[in-house]
Order: C-alpha cells, then sequence, then structure tokens
C-alpha cells in the first residue's frame, strides 16, 4: 500500500503539471504570436481571447508545485537549489507577460504599447521553450551526488538534446494557441491564425520526429518501460494518430476538433514522458545510483495519505472553477470598453 501511494502521487503530480502544459500552453502560445498580429485591435482580440483565464491557468502550475513539495520534498529541494537559475528566469517570464498584459492599455502612445506587446511575446516564448527544455534535461539526467545535490551549472543544461526538445515545445505550443484563435476569433485574424497554425504545425511534425530520434539515441532508458510493459505503446500511438487528425481536421477548418486534437497530442506527449521517466523524477547522468524516484524521495506514508485525502477535496474545486470559467466566456471573443 505504502508504494501504491508513491505511485499515485507520481500520476498526481504529473496530472497537475499535465493541466498547466494543456491549459496555459495556448496562453503562452498566442502570447508567442501576439508580436505578428496586424494592428492594435488584433492584438487586443488576442489579449482578450485569453483574459478571463490566464490567471487561472497557472493555479494548475502553482497547485502541481504545491504537491511535489508535499509528496516528493527532496525533489522539490534538488530542483529549486541546484536549477535556480534556470527556474527564477521561467519565472521572470511568467511575471514579465502577466505585467505586460495588465498595463499594456493603461496609458496610450504607440511606443508605450510596442515595449509591452514585446515583452508579452518574448515572456511567453521564453517560458515556452524553458519547459520543454527542463523536460529534455530531465529525459537526458541530470548530474546528481550521492546526497542528490545538482552537481551541474546553467550553462550545461543547455545541451543539444534540451534544446531539441525546447524548441518542439514552442512549436507545439505555438501551434496549440494558433488553433484556440481560430476557435475564439474570427474574420482577418481567425484567417492569419489559420496560417499560423500551418506554419507552427510543419515545424511541430519535423520537431517531434528529430526529437523521437533524438531520444532513441542519447536516451534509450525512456524507451524501456515499454519494452517491459507493451501495453504502454497505445500512448505514443495515440499521439501520432492525434497528430495526424490535427492535420486532416485543419484542412477542413473544423478549427474545434482540431484544438481537441493538439490537447490530445500534448497530453499523450506528456504521459510518454511520465512513462518514461518512471519510476524515476530525476534521473542521475551518468549515475543512476544517485536517481531521485518515487520511493526514495517521497514523503512519510502518513504524510502522503493525508495529502490525498486533501487533493481528493481540493482537485475537483480547481477542475470545477476551470469548467465554470471556460462555459461563462465560451464563444467569439468581442471587445468592448471593458476589454483590454
Amino acid at each position: 500500500m505504502n508504494h501504491a501511494l508513491n505511485d499515485i502521487w507520481f500520476g498526481l503530480v504529473g496530472v497537475l503539471l499535465a493541466g498547466y502544459v494543456l491549459l496555459d500552453g495556448f496562453d503562452l502560445g498566442v502570447g508567442a504570436l501576439h508580436l505578428f498580429a496586424r494592428g492594435d485591435r488584433n492584438r487586443r482580440t488576442m489579449l482578450n481571447a485569453i483574459g478571463p483565464f490566464w490567471d487561472g491557468n497557472e493555479v494548475w502550475l502553482i497547485t502541481g508545485g504545491g504537491a511535489l513539495f508535499a509528496a516528493f520534498p527532496e525533489v522539490y529541494a534538488t530542483a529549486f537549489s541546484g536549477l535556480y537559475l534556470a527556474l527564477m528566469l521561467f519565472l521572470v517570464a511568467l511575471i514579465f507577460r502577466a505585467i505586460s498584459i495588465e498595463v499594456r492599455g493603461q496609458r496610450p502612445g504607440a511606443s508605450w504599447q510596442r515595449f509591452w506587446d514585446i515583452g508579452f511575446s518574448a515572456g511567453s516564448a521564453v517560458a515556452a521553450l524553458l519547459l520543454g527544455v527542463a523536460l529534455g534535461n530531465l529525459a537526458w539526467g541530470l548530474p546528481l551526488r550521492a546526497d542528490h545535490e545538482f552537481a551541474g551549472s546553467f550553462l550545461g543544461l543547455l545541451r543539444p538534446y534540451p534544446l531539441l526538445t525546447g524548441l518542439t515545445a514552442l512549436t507545439g505550443i505555438v501551434l496549440h494557441g494558433a488553433l484556440y484563435l481560430c476557435v475564439r476569433t474570427e474574420g482577418e485574424l481567425q484567417q492569419q491564425a489559420h496560417r499560423w497554425a500551418r506554419n507552427a504545425g510543419g515545424l511541430f511534425a519535423a520537431g517531434y520526429i528529430l526529437t523521437t530520434i533524438a531520444t532513441l539515441i542519447w536516451a534509450p532508458h525512456m524507451t524501456a518501460p515499454f519494452g517491459r510493459a507493451p501495453g504502454w505503446l497505445a500512448l505514443p500511438l495515440l499521439t501520432v494518430l492525434a497528430i495526424a487528425n490535427l492535420g486532416l481536421e485543419w484542412k477542413r477548418a473544423r478549427h474545434g476538433r482540431a484544438f481537441l486534437s493538439s490537447c490530445v497530442t500534448l497530453l499523450g506527449l506528456l504521459a510518454t514522458f511520465g512513462v518514461g521517466m518512471f519510476p524515476n523524477l530525476i534521473r542521475s547522468n551518468p549515475t543512476p545510483e544517485h536517481s531521485l524516484t518515487v520511493l526514495n524521495a517521497a514523503s512519510s506514508p502518513k504524510t502522503l495519505g493525508i495529502m490525498l485525502v486533501i487533493a481528493a477535496i481540493g482537485m475537483p474545486l480547481v477542475i470545477g472553477y476551470t469548467i465554470v470559467a471556460y462555459r461563462a466566456f465560451r464563444g467569439k471573443v468581442k471587445l468592448d470598453a471593458a476589454s483590454y
């Protein structure tokens, strides 16, 4: 039962972080595309397409971090101490984009708006890129000492493989954001978003193929769980089918279905990553015996049990709030006096 609690919390932390990528992912994608929109009205429409949701979407990141701290405190300590600079850069990017959303329209002037437009786009793109770089480093493995302290450097995180996963993640998130705009906007902006989705989709497909090949070459341990339990191969197969369906629905301009396929694609990729990582939370490279796993990095069984009860109460509230918010603000975006 104790091991079952550890496994359950591995899954719950994964679900929370996947929820963040899925929901805040289209926010980041819209932000990365913001500078490419024609005219102030289109840019304001893009801001208002995510306006009711972006701060609520980041709740999933906060709850994921809190769950990681409670269930696997040693992982939290190692990550936040050893990877401090990278994490601070990610948080600064999120903070700067949030400020940009709120203050862009607080005063007139093209230069003022241009400055915050650049901040919004740069913050969004950097955050999306760093998410992919982080996943790439976890897949590759981090240098950990016997006491589980990080023994590397910030520049050591920028190897070719993590950078490739970062660029693939960035293009996937931009594609996700473009399809979201296709659903929420109309007219000229929708047509432009349709073209953005085409370009981002091509780059993402290429990145996905290259990342898969690179993983087989440089991180073959990520494929080992699929060999031991072939049933998990349904996850990458589902991902490939979702990507293919996304392209088909995009060609037919069925944007809602294409966006749903994008959601399935992201979830499939993250689930595949989770299966490849298990039971490691931070794999040590080149000394796998120093890895932090669901067994040696977890809190006590009593703590995990209590936290599971709290999660059973809290997660439905977060999910319910998300559903209510998206239902309340569904439909095409219309600008009015209260808009950004």
